[in-house]
């Protein structure tokens, strides 16, 4: 029996663990952190649990092949689903935009908002809709199609295809400027901050949303984490937790065993390396394999930007009565962290649907306040004085605090600082390539990467994980984690079992 060592124990490194398993595989998964799940995670403090991930999941509609592949991998079984009526709430100047599930009720809103932007509010929503009967594919990765497979992803694309065409060639901001009124402008712009950031990262999750195909799974992120880790169990899959690979022992083309931080050493026939591409090439490799795709990114960031966020989390003593789940609106200028410019709203998201999230009669709130570079580039620095970082969390921390006694002003004396994580937590906990929290952010002048997960040069190390193709996020992982087992029952001559 061939066996497999896994380095990582998100959800790629699950995926390709479960189906390891199931192809008849030994595997062992090595996870850096004390628990497994990666970024789909969540922390309790102070009575409250921070959900740390899923604010929308694709793959939650019934019938689909991608709800299929979430239950073969036990994350979706005997799980209630929570459909959210809006996707987000913007507030501007009193005007409050929702982008509804229902598109015909969005459309309505928008209207009733601005009735002179009739042409461009049918045009968004018709192109919205025309995504809506979008299937992620899960069957092969393309480099694996015969040219018939080809040709038949294509055509089922057609459609879907033409309408991120469209977006891909225009920034969200160009996009807002379609709008006349100051509130659509806002709310479709407040996706991305100024600059070439594509438009389709606005119409994707929009369209995915509104078809039903993106909801919310009860429980959250890192009770789905466990249940794919149980289900790996199950198969007779072994995980090795703080215990982080830090070296590769290669011998001409092979890699013949991996050397851990905690002093342990795992040989094995083939690797899937299922963390952060970055630490791959630079620290486990050391620099001797470069991937010219990879390092056409790393060096280009103004193309391929990276993303993350501050993530804080509040607890409420009380509920969270009409106000929408996720809600954007203004607040008074914060400073973070030396920002060249201050964040002038903030993004909040409640979890009144999650009773079990809070003590009785309380609410867990948190706050995305999104970040890139230089921001990523000025946390690490401020991590370096681990004071002053800390400091600066607890500072924005309050800070968020009062500009929700500001807008809410019921609420004052009634919200608790529960945590703040910053990039440099992504770094820490998952290694993650200057914090980011997702793979390159799509542009306009950028080109999407779709990795064939080999490495040129070793012929038994496999790539998984979000960052080998767009968009990113749980869906590939979950995908490339399958997909990397495809690709070694195809090199060891054997069928793949689903």
């Amino acid at each position: 029996m061939k066996k497999i060592v896994i380095i990582g124990g998100g959800v790629a490194g699950l995926s390709a663990g479960i189906f390891a398993q199931k192809n008849g595989f030994n595997s062992i998964i090595l996870e850096k952190h004390h628990t497994v799940g990666g970024e789909c995670t969540g922390w309790d403090r102070q009575g409250y649990h921070i959900d740390g991930c899923i604010h929308w999941l694709l793959g939650t509609k019934e019938g689909t092949p991608i709800k299929k592949l979430w239950e073969t991998v036990g994350a979706l079984n005997g799980v209630g689903i929570y459909d959210p009526e809006s996707f987000m709430a913007v507030e501007h100047d009193g005007v409050i935009v929702h982008f509804y599930r229902d598109i015909g009720r969005m459309r309505s809103n928008w209207l009733e908002i601005s009735s002179e932007d009739k042409d461009s509010i049918e045009e968004f929503c018709r192109d919205i809709k025309k995504l809506n009967s979008f299937t992620v594919p899960v069957a092969k990765p393309m480099d694996m199609m015969s040219i018939i497979e080809k040709i038949k992803f294509i055509i089922s694309m057609k459609n879907a295809g033409a309408i991120m065409q469209k977006y891909d060639k225009v920034s969200v901001q160009d996009l807002s400027k379609k709008f006349k009124h100051p509130a659509l402008r806002e709310a479709i712009s407040s996706f991305m901050p100024e600059g070439d950031y594509s438009a389709s990262s606005v119409i994707f999750p929009l369209g995915t949303f509104t078809g039903g195909q993106s909801s919310i799974p009860i429980g959250g992120s890192k009770a789905l984490a466990m249940r794919m880790m149980n289900r790996y169990r199950s198969l007779g899959g072994i995980i090795e937790t703080s215990c982080e690979a830090v070296d590769l022992d290669i011998t001409g083309d092979t890699v013949r065993s991996i050397k851990c931080k905690n002093g342990k050493s795992f040989e094995a026939d083939y690797i899937i390396v299922a963390c952060d591409a970055h630490v791959l090439y630079e620290q486990l490799l050391k620099g001797q394999y470069p991937d010219p795709e990879f390092q056409k990114r790393y060096n280009n960031p103004e193309v391929y930007p990276l993303a993350s966020n501050i993530y804080v989390g509040i607890g409420y003593e009380g509920t969270m009565d009409n106000i929408p789940r996720t809600l954007k609106f203004p607040v008074k200028p914060i400073d973070i962290n030396q920002n060249q410019k201050p964040i002038e709203h903030l993004q909040m998201t409640h979890y009144a649907y999650e009773p079990d999230f809070a003590p009785k009669g309380h609410t867990a709130i948190t706050f995305a306040i999104n970040q890139f570079q230089p921001e990523l580039d000025r946390w690490q620095a401020l991590v370096e004085d681990r004071d002053a970082y800390n400091t600066e969390k607890t500072r924005i921390g309050e800070s968020v605090i009062q500009a929700m006694e500001t807008r809410f002003p019921h609420m004052k004396g009634k919200l608790r600082l529960l945590d703040v994580a910053t990039p440099q937590t992504y770094k820490r906990y998952c290694n993650a390539y200057q914090g980011a929290f997702m793979g390159f952010w799509p542009t306009i002048p950028g080109k999407p990467l779709t990795h064939t997960g080999h490495v040129k040069g070793l012929n038994n190390i496999v790539l998984s994980g979000q960052w080998l193709q767009p968009p990113g996020g749980l869906p590939t992982a979950l995908i490339t984690g399958k997909d990397s087992i495809m690709r070694l029952c195809k090199k060891t001559n054997q069928p793949f079992i689903r």
